[in-house]
Parts: structure tokens; C-alpha cells; sequence
């Protein structure tokens, strides 16, 4: 049995997690102005710096009290682990509470360099007879955390059916299994659970054993959500299973500890893996470029220094203005998220002509990169404040990261500016709406826009969120997918349904008001239309 004295408290995220409770508490109380004003109601009137350290040091020994009686509620077998990931949240609660003001100061945030970020056009294409050996030393990672009920789908986002029913998982293996035998390569698939979406996914991929391509899995980490009045675990025990509300996984930018965590970091670089392809798993844009590992590890590197993390960035529009962008600050390209963005200047962040470009979240590191930063301990990315209410009316908080933000802990580090067939995410039935459209071709598991559309751009879908924003609904309303081809706008509000064979063009607006129903029938071809009112297709 793992003895709980030697449970950890990170007061410093520099420090090593041996600490026992004696020399935790000593740590502690070092830092206290003195031993009297640290015991509870005898604490001396300070000012209000004295006030709010106190309140710190206080929230980060009943913290860990806390988490060290989770702990004991824990089975044995799983302790040594569950107590490597309750370090991992102390230290980041520790950070949490010492972050005081905005991490990014709006008037030194500097101009990208003329060579921060690279053109995908100046990309070169290898020879052929190289590709292999690339290939050979790279690593594929999807993040799999999600799940599918914010499209009103049960078990894993992955698993949902986007294309000729096949799912965000069918489609990524098509792809990595069809690298894996145009070149002759062993190219690694990694999935990045959640304590969510493991048990279903670990089912799932069985059917791919016939695929000449090796699948790994491993968890996030599994955390606390914390009271937002008391700053203390809501959590009763570790049984997570019978009060999954209690505990979430703290975002993507969870994977680097994790990834080290899991033994796979070591593995691969091992097996004289060098870099990893990270990406979100329902974007269905995010596929192996050869260009841009040929840049990494081929003839176009430059210079003796390698790239240790690359970020793929695409040209912002209208409708990304609250993705997260590229910055220069401190000397170092990092991630700017609109969290961060004081309020007075969130109409600038929002500026396409001030900042060009944003995150697609399609991320290339040096996996010996990583293993460093992990190691130095320098890996320190912005805190994520996620304010929830739980279904019994409790106010939590949780704190997330974002692996994007890890950008400015590494050395250099560049964006691409990729184009926008990259970034092809399907987070709502709008998205799902062009993926299943004709703008689209399958292709080895990657989707290619067809050549009949006259530019590249895809087109402004808004579905209604009362009638469409669920999948069985949003599939209901359609008799099939409409022509999209020559579509730039669409947005449909209220009860509306779709015959067969319907082409829509240019700008449709097609608004049902309140008790309304508008039925387009079958062959309709509309073209910078607005229809609205009340427009039945009655059988005859």
C-alpha cells in the first residue's frame, strides 16, 4: 500500500513531487511573512497583499489536505499513478493561484517577424525516394477527449458518422493506413482519450486489427473540479464512475505530461521517432502534409538548429475572429486566445487586418523538445478558467490549458500559413452539412473539394439551433444533401425541411417564423433567395 505521507504538494512547479507532509508544511510557512499570522482567525490585520498571499497559502494547504484524502480513497493498485496526475493538478491550482493580471500586456505585444511565419507555397516537395524514411520518424496523434452531446450524440465525437458512414476515427486510419502503404512506412496512429471516451474507443479500434497501421492509446488526465466559493475539490472519493460530474479532463494542452506519463514519449523517441503530428480529431483537414514534414526533417531544413514546434495558422475571416492568433512577446512566438485579450481591446484582437491569421490547433513538436521542457520543468502554459454550474446548481471552476500555448517554452518555433482545406473541423451540423455535401470528394480518407467549385473558400452555414443542432434531427430535415457548389451563404432559422435534389446558390436566407413551417420541395433551385413565412408541401 502507497503510504499517503509521501503524497505530493507542488508549492513551487519548478520542484521535484517528494516532498513529505513535514517538509511540505515547512516549505510552506518559509514562505509565510510569520508562523503567527498563518494559524487561521489569529492572523494579524495586514494590508491587502498580505490579505490575498495569506488567502493563497491557506487555499494550498486545505487543497492539498483535501486531495491527500481523496487519495485514501483510492485502490491501491491505482495510487502511484492517480498520485503522479494530483501532482500535476497541484501545480497547476499553485500557478493558478499566483497568476495575478492579465498574462499577456497589450502594449508590448510585438510585431510578427518578416519570418515568424512561412508561406506553405515556399514549401518544397521531397523526392519521392525520401518520403519513406521521413515518414519513418514521425508520430501521429489525434486529440479523442470529446464527446458527441453537444450534437446530441452518446460516447465519443470520433465515433459520430460523417461521410458514406464512416466516422472521424474510420476516416483517420484510412488515411494513416493508405501513407502506410503508398511509402512503405510505418507510420504510428496515437489517440489521446479521456477518462470520457476510453472504455468506447478501446472497443472500437478492435475492428482496425487487419490495418496496416499500429494504434496506441493512452488518457488525459482526470481532475478535480473545484468549488468556485470554497476553492476546494467537490469530489467526496475517487470513485469517478458514480460522480462524473465531480471530475473533467483538463484540455489539450494536458497531452505533453500526459504523453510522458503513458511511457509513449519514451517509446518513440526509442525507436528514433522524432516528430509528432498533433491535431484535433474531428478535423477532417488535418492530414499528414509531406511539404511540411520535409521542412522539419528533409532538404528544405535550414540552418543547423532544428524546429521544435511548429504551428499551422491559416488566413482569418469574418467568421474566425475569435480563434486564437499568432503574437510576438518577450522575443518568442506564442498563442494569443481571446480569454487573454483585456476587454478594451477585443475589437482589435478581432481585427482581421490587425492580426491575419489564426489557429488551426494543428500542431508539429520535436519530440526530444518535449522530453526536455517536461523535464526542465519549463513547460508553462497560460491557465484556462472555466467557469461551470453542475446539474444540482453548485458553481465550479476548472482549469484548463491549451497544447498551443506550450509554443512559446520551445525554441524555434514557426507558423505556416496553410491553406484553408486544413482546417475542416465539424464541431456543429452546419459543419457536418458541407463534409457530407458535394463540395467535397473522399479519397483515401481525406476529403477533397471538388474542382466544379469556382473558389476555394468554404461556404457561412447557420442552422438554427432549436431545429438542427441536434445530428437524428438535423439528418431528418433533409431528404439528401443539397448542391452546395455555388453556395456563399446559408442560414435557415425554424421549422424548415429539405425535398431531394434541392441546389442552393449565392446567399439563401430561408427564415420560418415562430409556429410557421416552410418545406422546400424537391428540385427547387434557389439562388440569392429569402424566403420566409409559411410555405407547406401538402400529399396529394
Amino acid at each position: 500500500m502507497l503510504a499517503m505521507e509521501n503524497s505530493c504538494i507542488v508549492l513551487d512547479p519548478n520542484a521535484t513531487c517528494v516532498l513529505t507532509n513535514n517538509e511540505r508544511q515547512f516549505k510552506m510557512l518559509n514562505h509565510a511573512v510569520d508562523d503567527s499570522q498563518v494559524r487561521g482567525h489569529q492572523r494579524v490585520p495586514s494590508d491587502t497583499k498580505e490579505f490575498h498571499e495569506a488567502t493563497k497559502r491557506d487555499a494550498l494547504l486545505r487543497l492539498r489536505k483535501d486531495l491527500d484524502n481523496l487519495l485514501q480513497t483510492a485502490d491501491d493498485a491505482k495510487k502511484p499513478i492517480l498520485q503522479k496526475e494530483m501532482c500535476g493538478f497541484e501545480a497547476l491550482f499553485h500557478r493558478f493561484l499566483q497568476e495575478d493580471g492579465p498574462s499577456v500586456e497589450w502594449d508590448r505585444i510585438q510585431k510578427l517577424p518578416q519570418d515568424a511565419v512561412k508561406d506553405y507555397s515556399s514549401l518544397k516537395t521531397p523526392q519521392e525516394s525520401e518520403i519513406r524514411q521521413m515518414l519513418d520518424k514521425l508520430v501521429v496523434i489525434k486529440l479523442n477527449g470529446g464527446l458527441g452531446t453537444s450534437m446530441g450524440c452518446h460516447g465519443p465525437k470520433s465515433v459520430i458518422p460523417v461521410r458514406n458512414d464512416l466516422t472521424f476515427l474510420d476516416l483517420t486510419v484510412q488515411q494513416i493506413e493508405h501513407l502506410n502503404k503508398t511509402y512503405g512506412a510505418n507510420v504510428p496512429l496515437v489517440l489521446m482519450n479521456s477518462f470520457n471516451t476510453d472504455d468506447d474507443t478501446e472497443k472500437v479500434i478492435r475492428k482496425y486489427k487487419g490495418f496496416q497501421v499500429q494504434i496506441y492509446t493512452f488518457n488525459q488526465s482526470c481532475y478535480p473540479r473545484i468549488s468556485r466559493d470554497s476553492l476546494l475539490p467537490v469530489a467526496k472519493d475517487f470513485n469517478i464512475e458514480n460522480d462524473i460530474e465531480a471530475w473533467y479532463p483538463p484540455g489539450h494542452g494536458d497531452f505533453y505530461q500526459s504523453f510522458q506519463n503513458s511511457g509513449l514519449l519514451k517509446k518513440f523517441l526509442d525507436e528514433g521517432r522524432e516528430y509528432c503530428f498533433l491535431s484535433n480529431i474531428d478535423n477532417l483537414g488535418a492530414t499528414v502534409d509531406i511539404n511540411i514534414l520535409n521542412r522539419l526533417l528533409g532538404d528544405d531544413r535550414q540552418g543547423d538548429k532544428p524546429i521544435e514546434f511548429v504551428m499551422e495558422v491559416t488566413d482569418k475571416t469574418r467568421a474566425d475572429v475569435k480563434g486564437g492568433t499568432l503574437i510576438h512577446y518577450e522575443n518568442k512566438l506564442r498563442l494569443l486566445e481571446i480569454a487573454q485579450v483585456p476587454k478594451e481591446h477585443v475589437d482589435d484582437f478581432k481585427s482581421v487586418k490587425t492580426f491575419k491569421f489564426f489557429n488551426t490547433n494543428n500542431i508539429w513538436a520535436r519530440l526530444e523538445s518535449i522530453d526536455r521542457v517536461l523535464n526542465a520543468r519549463t513547460m508553462n502554459m497560460e491557465i484556462i478558467v472555466n467557469n461551470k454550474t453542475l446539474d444540482n446548481g453548485m458553481r465550479v471552476i476548472q482549469l484548463e490549458t491549451a497544447v498551443g500555448a506550450a509554443m512559446k517554452c520551445f525554441d524555434g518555433g514557426i507558423g505556416i500559413n496553410v491553406p484553408r482545406s486544413r482546417f475542416l473541423p465539424v464541431k456543429k451540423t452546419s459543419d457536418l452539412l458541407l463534409v457530407m455535401s458535394n463540395l467535397y470528394s473522399l479519397k483515401y480518407g481525406s476529403l477533397v473539394m471538388s474542382p466544379q467549385r469556382m473558389f476555394p473558400t468554404t461556404p457561412l452555414v447557420k442552422l438554427g439551433d432549436n431545429h438542427f443542432s441536434k445530428v437524428k434531427e438535423f439528418l431528418g430535415r433533409f431528404a439528401n444533401i443539397p448542391d452546395l457548389i455555388e453556395l456563399d451563404h446559408l442560414t435557415v432559422s425554424g421549422d424548415v425541411t429539405f425535398g431531394r435534389g434541392v441546389s442552393l446558390r449565392g446567399t439563401v436566407i430561408i427564415i420560418a417564423n415562430h409556429g410557421d413551417r416552410i418545406d422546400i420541395p424537391a428540385g427547387a433551385i434557389l439562388e440569392n433567395k429569402i424566403v420566409s413565412g409559411n410555405m407547406r408541401i401538402l400529399d396529394h
